[in-house]
């Protein structure tokens, strides 16, 4: 069996509840934090990174552990603080793809999956590789308003906001 190699890590991003798909695909430093990942998510998505956020994972459905900001609250697991833990820290011995859930903006709920794909050599700071579709407003309420002001049953409430961009 090949041995994995790679200085970055392959993520892909996606948000739950909004057809057709949201998604992003980047690479990181596996020596990056999740808290660089956080901010990776955030310029990748087109957030603007006014509201808190956890990354949450564990074993089957239960994504009770949590990695974020120190002082985060409602934390049933164990919490990792994202400035301390690194991306290869996380994945350790663990082989790729690993997915986990990335939380925005706990009013609003907006889910994403998060998908640490594959190992790749490469240099830099995160590199935007591909996506599709304009990621939605800040503060527009949530995939089921999202989907509403997408079919046309409610106004969008920023005036030249199209959908269907992506700007890499």
């Amino acid at each position: 069996m090949a041995k994995e190699i790679g200085n970055r890590v392959v993520v892909k991003v996606f948000l739950y509840g909004i057809k057709p798909q949201i998604w992003r695909r980047f690479s990181i430093p596996q020596e990056a934090t999740f808290l660089d990942l956080h901010n990776a998510i955030q310029v990748s998505m087109g957030w603007e990174n006014l509201r808190p956020h956890e990354f949450r994972h564990g074993k089957g459905k239960r994504l009770v552990d949590v990695i974020g900001p120190v002082g985060l609250q409602g934390v049933i697991g164990e919490f990792q603080d994202e400035t301390q833990l690194t991306i290869a820290d996380y994945i350790g011995k663990k082989r790729l793809p690993m997915r986990m859930l990335y939380r925005y903006d706990f009013a609003d709920e907006w889910i994403h999956e998060v998908v640490l794909e594959k190992k790749e050599e490469g240099e830099g700071g995160p590199k935007i590789i591909a996506g599709e579709r304009a990621c939605p407003p800040e503060d527009f309420g949530g995939h089921f308003q999202y989907m509403q002001a997408l079919h046309g049953e409610i106004g969008w409430m920023n005036p030249g906001y199209d959908p269907e961009q992506f700007e890499p």
